[in-house]
């Protein structure tokens, strides 16, 4: 049965022009408060060499990849998942800084299948990364840029959850276990399967086995990485990682940060602190971010780096702001002067303002117009539109 010509893929959309607008207003928005931040923008290709894509960021990028063969060269080119691994081919192939290097982008990627039920195949993802910076400093820098971001779409964090790879790598080193046992692990700890896990850890040596037991239950505000230093092993993995997450405690204070030691969102990409944070009651997180020292070594250059990325339609559905905005002004079609100066300055002052087309009467409001210029005692003015 042949689809409708105006018929969509699944999970794909067309933005009418209300929330098209409020998309691109905050989008300008926060790409001018991450300028003024010392963020400069870049703009990555939509298609790469597949490899460049997906190397270094995980099994789960490779599996969100579009793939096609290119019919120029006849390599296997990806369309985009991810903006944050090409902005560090950016940075270590292309700048090759020296030092600190700030970049911010926006722009959409695709996915092969929608991360949740509810979510588009085609998010316009924005964000903002630091290079070459390994302190805690950069990590923070971070996180209130992304407070921040929440706060220009009009909303707030309601819990921005905190984690870090590096006590998970660590315990799993304690234990001897080998990357296949990671993986299952990994997968145990995501689901939050207690029993599965004493049933993994039976067989494991003290005192790998009691932590890795713990971290299902070290959840919570600050206390719980004063409770962490008293159950977990004090080797340097566990050691630093935890004077990293209580270094965010001191100095984010204002922030509402949760830890949470058992959460691994991002573990094949992460090397790090990794943090999520979400609005509201959604179970979904807005916002995905942390520290990804090692994806830049596939483009010849491994770097520090830290950063976040959103999906601005998600950003844009979730802020209290309402999509009625000021509509624009109809003036009418005549070549006088005055009329046409009137409009200049309108449209200079930022008003949108549209030429009346004759034969349209009654239909100017559907089109966004909630006002229009009229004579009135020998002038033009604007009044409200009624039709």
């Amino acid at each position: 049965m042949a689809l409708p010509s105006w018929a969509l893929p699944e999970y794909f959309e067309d933005v009418l022009p209300a929330r098209a607008l409020r998309l691109e207003t905050l989008r300008r928005a926060l790409l001018d408060e991450f300028r003024v931040q010392g963020y400069q923008y870049v703009i990555p290709p939509s298609v790469e060499y597949l490899d460049g894509l997906i190397s270094g960021a995980g099994q789960d990028m490779n599996d969100s990849t579009y793939k096609f063969v290119d019919q120029v060269s006849g390599h296997t080119l990806g369309l985009r998942a991810d903006i944050t691994p090409q902005v560090t081919r950016i940075d270590a192939h292309l700048l090759n800084r020296a030092g600190v290097t700030r970049l911010c982008y926006c722009g959409s990627v695709v996915h092969a299948m929608p991360r949740t039920m509810t979510a588009s195949r085609e998010p316009i993802q924005i964000g903002a990364e630091i290079y070459g910076h390994a302190g805690i400093e950069a990590d923070v820098e971070i996180l209130r840029l992304l407070a921040r971001t929440l706060e220009l779409a009009t909303l707030a964090a309601s819990r921005i959850d905190v984690g870090h790879v590096g006590i998970f790598q660590a315990l799993s080193d304690m234990a001897g276990l080998d990357q296949r046992d990671k993986e299952e692990l990994f997968g145990i700890l995501q689901a939050k399967d207690v029993p599965g896990l004493r049933e993994f850890v039976a067989p494991l040596a003290e005192p790998a086995r009691s932590a890795l037991l713990a971290l299902p239950e070290l959840y919570g505000d600050a206390n719980v990485l004063v409770r962490a230093r008293s159950v977990l092993p004090d080797v340097a993995g566990v050691r630093d990682a935890l004077d990293e997450m209580l270094h965010l405690a001191k100095h984010l204070s204002d922030l509402p940060l949760s830890y949470d030691l058992a959460d691994l969102r991002g573990y094949h990409y992460h090397t790090g602190l990794m943090f999520s944070a979400y609005c509201g009651a959604s179970p979904t997180a807005l916002a995905l971010g942390g520290r990804y020292d090692n994806v830049g070594r596939v483009f010849g250059r491994k770097r520090p780096a830290t950063g976040f990325s959103l999906d601005l339609r998600e950003l844009v559905a979730a802020s209290t702001a309402s999509e009625q905005g000021v509509g624009a002004i109809l003036a009418p079609y005549s070549t006088d002067s005055e009329l046409t100066a009137l409009v200049v300055c309108l449209r200079q002052a930022g008003e949108s303002v549209q030429r009346e087309l004759p034969g349209h009467e009654g239909s100017w409001r559907e089109a966004g117009c909630d006002r229009k210029i009229i004579a009135r005692d020998g002038a033009w003015c604007v009044v409200p539109l009624e039709e």
